[in-house]
């Protein structure tokens, strides 16, 4: 299987609502490593490495209504690896 790395940003309300905690719950349980960062605009920025099926599962996770808050879009990119990241964070 391949790594990948999925920088995601989602737009709504995400701020201020347990949001970046809920991802790097779901991030952790997907054997993901990354973070998870609140953005001047009000989005939240996502970076997630590991298995391209674990990055997918956690886009669908996001996308999926059952996030703390309301998330009004999801707008994603696809890189390799860098490496490095030894967990998943909020930051």
């Amino acid at each position: 299987m391949t790594d990948r790395r999925l920088t995601a940003w989602v737009r709504g309300r995400v701020q201020g609502v347990g949001f970046r905690w809920w991802t790097r719950s779901r991030a952790l349980e997907l054997g993901l490593t990354g973070w998870a960062r609140n953005m001047a605009d009000g989005r939240v920025e996502i970076v997630a490495e590991g298995s391209e099926e674990s990055c997918v599962k956690l886009l669908q996770f996001l996308r999926g209504g059952d996030t703390p808050g309301l998330v009004d879009g999801v707008v994603e990119h696809w890189n390799e690896p860098k490496g490095g990241l030894v967990s998943f964070v909020e930051r």
